[in-house]
């Protein structure tokens, strides 16, 4: 009775041996998805049936227009009320009222001293033909050498007079350059203050250096303030500063406001609105770009899981988009998700 069992024993072993063999024969070889660095790193090439290319997604390029509204702080830096023949301009900053109020002086003096030098210069004009005169009588024997000597003396004092209110009017003119300095560094054109008709209010707002060229001069913007919740204002920005401040990197626009009401005072504060539009560009999503040694560089799929390095030259960011300059053109796949990856893979770390 044992030796039908062993023999049965014996055939079912040998019957499982022969099955997970050929379960192990059924296995797929292991397919490497390692890839292969070319031209120092500015390609990478992937096996066609790695697993791994579904980590990168890619969007392919085109070109659009770009709209953001941008926002800033401001406040209302002067105010222009009527009262007599001249608008009275209010300022925020007591400084920058002292500065106009001697500019205005300046002005004033300058127009005397213009004056004065007019009456010099026929003052002069008169002793001259005086001292001709003399000089004519003198050769005929009708006047003295005295005569002629007084002459040349009023002349000369005369000239004098002349070089001495030329010299105020330098002064004047030094003066005011000084106190024009400080209204622009402010944000103001002292020409636009002198001229400025009642009811008009300026509104005065920093933005960073690097969103400049984003800003027109000449466009609308939406002002409101924290005096009066929920409503809107319209302003018209009028110039933008010629110079940056070298500590905080910022950029003075001024925004021109029409205060008929009269409900705008100097120094409220203000939340600034601007729609910045760049059209008919080149852009990519933030998410695409890799910085390494103070260059950007994308990474452009192309056919057959291979993915090519481009560097790039890029511009101003909009939303979460950045404009390019050069470096990928419409049609390019460009990597957006995964390229982390492919840096460390093409820079080595």
């Amino acid at each position: 009775m044992r030796r039908p069992f062993v023999y049965i024993s014996f055939l079912v072993m040998a019957a499982c041996a022969v099955a997970c063999k050929s379960h192990e024969a059924a296995k797929p070889a292991p397919v490497s998805v390692k890839p292969v660095v070319e031209d120092s790193g500015r390609t990478i090439r992937f096996p066609a049936d790695s697993n791994t290319l579904s980590v990168f997604k890619t969007s392919v390029i085109s070109k659009q227009n770009l709209d953001a509204a941008m926002v800033a702080p401001a406040h209302v830096a002067a105010t222009v009320t009527g009262g007599g023949s001249q608008p009275l301009v209010l300022f925020e900053d007591p400084a920058l009222s002292a500065s106009y109020t001697a500019m205005l002086q300046n002005l004033v003096n300058i127009r005397e001293k213009g004056g004065i030098i007019l009456q010099k210069q026929s003052i002069i004009k008169q002793k001259n033909l005086e001292l001709s005169r003399f000089k004519d009588l003198a050769e005929h024997g009708a006047g003295t050498g005295k005569d002629v000597a007084d002459a040349q003396t009023d002349v000369i004092s005369a000239e004098t007079d002349l070089a001495v209110a030329k010299n105020e009017l330098a002064n004047e003119k030094t003066a005011i350059l000084e106190h024009e300095a400080r209204l622009k560094l402010a944000g103001f054109d002292p020409q636009a203050l002198l001229q400025a008709p009642a009811g008009k209010v300026w509104v005065i707002c920093d933005i960073p250096e690097i969103q400049v060229t984003r800003i027109k001069s000449g466009s609308n913007c939406v002002l409101q303030f924290g005096s009066y919740p929920g409503e809107k204002f319209t302003g018209i920005i009028e110039a933008i500063a010629d110079v940056i401040d070298n500590t905080t990197r910022m950029v003075k626009l001024r925004i021109a406001v029409r205060n008929g009401s009269g409900r705008l005072r100097a120094g409220m504060f203000a939340t600034v609105s601007f729609d910045v539009t760049e059209g008919n560009t080149i852009s990519i999503p933030q998410t695409a770009i890799v910085t390494v040694q103070g260059k950007d560089f994308v990474f452009v799929k192309k056919d057959n899981g291979v993915f090519e390095r481009r560097c790039i030259v890029s511009g101003a960011q909009i939303n979460d988009r950045l404009i390019v300059y050069s470096g990928i053109q419409e049609g390019d796949a460009v990597v957006t998700q995964g390229a982390m990856q492919l840096k460390g893979i093409s820079f080595g770390y």
